[in-house]
C-alpha cells in the first residue's frame, strides 16, 4: 500500500478523526478523556475512499467499542425509504444513489430513534456517518461467552493508531488500539496481553471509554483476556518530557501489527523518523498539519522505535544562570563574612550589595506577576521564570539573616523589604 492510499485510510476511520481533532484543539493531556462521540452523531463527513454515490453509516454506543449489529438504518429519499441492517462492523452501506438527492438516515437503538442531519449526496467521492446511541448502565460490560474460550492469536489491528501531540515541555502520546479476534469464539493469547509504556513515559492512563478488559498499574498496561470475537477498543496515553529538541521511544507490543501507523501533530520543524516506518510524509488531516507515518507489518515483541526532532521546549540555560548567581552571591558573602582585617565595613558593603540585588530581583518579580495579568507571558514561561526569580530571593534572604549588621538601609530597599 502507498502513502496516499494510508492517508486515505486515514480519512475514513471515524474515530481517529474525532480523536486527532480533540488533541489538536489542545484540548489533551494524558489523563484527558477521549472526546464525546455523540456530538459527532448524524453528522455526513465526506470521504474519498468510497464510490460516488455511497453512504456508510456506523451505529455504535457510546464509544467505538460498543458497536451495535444487525441493526436496521433506513435510508429516506422523499417518500422512499431503504433498509440496510449493519454489519459485523457495526455498519450500512447505502450504494447507488443519485447525486444530489435530499437523503436522510435513522435507526432505533434500544427504542430510541437517531436521525442524521438532511444533506445532498455529493457529486465526487462518499460520505461516512456515526449514529451514536446512548450507553445505557451496563452495555459495557463483557457478554457472556456464546462458546467456550479456546486459545487462539489475536491482533492489533482495524483502526489501531499512535496519535503524539507535542506542546511546550511535553509530549503527549495516545496509542488507539483495536485488539481484534478474527475467530467466532472467544479467544485467550497463549501469552497474557500485557505491555510496559517506555521507561521515559510519565502519567500512563488508559483512558475512559476504553474496553473494561483494559487496566493500568504504572507503565504497565493488562488487557484480561478471553477477547470476545471482533474488537475490543482501548485507548492508553503517556506524556514525556521534553528537555531538549529530541524525543526517541520505543514500543514493544504482545500481538502482529499488520500495518503500524503513527500520527504527529506537526509543530514548526518537527519531523520523524523510524526504522520500522518506511512511509513517512507531511500532510493534512482533517485540515490539520499532521506527519503520517506507515510501515510492514510488525511481529509481536519487535519494537517499534520512534525518534522525534525539532520539539518545542525551553531552554534551560536562564535557570542555570539564575543558580550560578545565586551560587556566586552565596560564596561571595561567606568570603566577605570571613576575611581578615576590616571585615566589619566589608560586611557592611556586601550586604548593600546583596540589598541591592535584591531589590533588583523584587522589581523583576513584580513586573513578571504584571505581564502575566496582561497576558503578556504565557503560564508556562511565567512558572519557570518565577521559580528561579523566587529560589535566588531565597539565597539572597539567606544570607541578609546570617549576615546580622545592624538594620538594613532605610530607603527603597527598606520599604521594598
Amino acid at each position: 500500500m502507498n502513502l496516499t492510499a494510508t492517508v486515505r485510510r486515514l480519512r475514513s476511520f471515524t474515530v481517529l478523526a474525532a480523536c486527532v481533532v480533540a488533541l489538536l484543539a489542545g484540548s489533551g493531556t494524558a489523563t484527558a478523556q477521549m472526546p464525546d462521540m455523540a456530538q459527532a452523531s448524524g453528522i455526513p463527513r465526506p470521504v474519498d475512499d468510497l464510490p460516488v454515490g455511497s453512504v456508510s453509516v456506523r451505529v455504535i454506543r457510546g464509544d467505538m467499542s460498543n458497536l451495535v449489529v444487525g441493526n436496521p438504518v433506513e435510508m429516506r429519499i422523499g417518500d422512499k425509504v431503504t433498509t440496510v441492517n449493519t454489519d459485523d462492523q457495526g455498519r450500512a452501506q447505502f450504494d447507488q444513489i443519485v447525486p444530489g438527492s435530499p437523503v436522510t438516515f435513522s435507526t432505533v437503538v434500544d427504542g430510541k430513534r437517531l436521525d442524521s442531519q438532511p444533506f445532498n449526496v455529493q457529486p465526487q467521492g462518499g460520505v461516512r456517518m456515526l449514529l451514536v446511541a446512548a450507553d445505557s448502565a451496563g452495555a459495557k460490560a463483557p457478554a457472556a461467552p456464546s462458546a467456550p474460550a479456546v486459545t487462539g492469536p489475536v491482533t492489533i489491528a482495524g483502526e489501531s493508531r499512535i496519535v503524539i501531540e507535542p506542546a511546550e515541555g511535553t509530549l503527549s502520546v495516545y496509542y488507539i488500539l483495536d485488539i481484534v479476534n478474527a475467530s467466532s469464539s472467544p479467544v485467550n493469547p497463549e501469552k497474557p496481553f500485557v505491555f510496559t509504556m517506555p521507561a521515559d513515559a510519565t502519567n500512563t492512563t488508559v483512558i475512559t471509554g476504553s474496553s473494561p478488559l483494559a487496566s493500568n498499574k504504572g507503565r504497565v498496561v493488562t488487557v484480561v483476556g478471553p477477547f470476545p470475537p471482533g474488537t475490543t477498543a482501548i485507548q492508553v496515553a503517556a506524556e514525556f518530557v521534553v528537555t531538549s529538541g529530541s524525543v526517541s521511544f520505543s514500543q514493544v507490543f504482545p500481538a502482529n501489527i499488520p500495518e503500524p501507523i503513527v500520527l504527529a501533530k506537526k509543530e514548526g520543524a518537527l519531523s520523524m523518523t523510524s526504522p520500522q516506518l518506511d512511509r513517512v510524509q507531511d500532510t493534512f488531516t482533517e485540515g490539520t498539519a499532521v506527519i503520517i507515518g506507515a510501515g510492514a507489518a510488525l511481529n509481536a515483541g519487535t519494537p517499534l522505535s520512534i525518534t522525534l526532532t525539532g520539539l518545542p521546549h525551553h531552554s534551560a540555560v536562564p535557570r542555570n544562570i539564575s543558580l550560578v548567581l545565586a551560587g556566586v552571591i552565596i560564596l561571595i558573602g561567606l568570603w566577605a563574612a570571613t576575611r581578615p582585617g576590616d571585615a566589619g565595613a566589608d560586611r557592611v558593603t556586601e550586604r548593600k550589595r546583596l540589598i541591592s540585588r535584591r531589590e533588583k530581583m523584587l522589581q523583576d518579580l513584580v513586573r513578571l506577576e504584571q505581564d502575566h495579568r496582561r497576558g503578556k507571558v504565557d503560564a508556562a514561561r511565567y512558572g519557570r521564570r518565577r521559580e528561579e526569580l523566587v529560589q535566588a530571593l531565597e539565597h539572597i534572604y539567606g544570607a541578609l539573616d546570617e549576615d546580622g549588621v545592624g538594620p538594613e538601609p532605610t530607603g527603597k530597599a527598606g520599604v521594598a523589604a
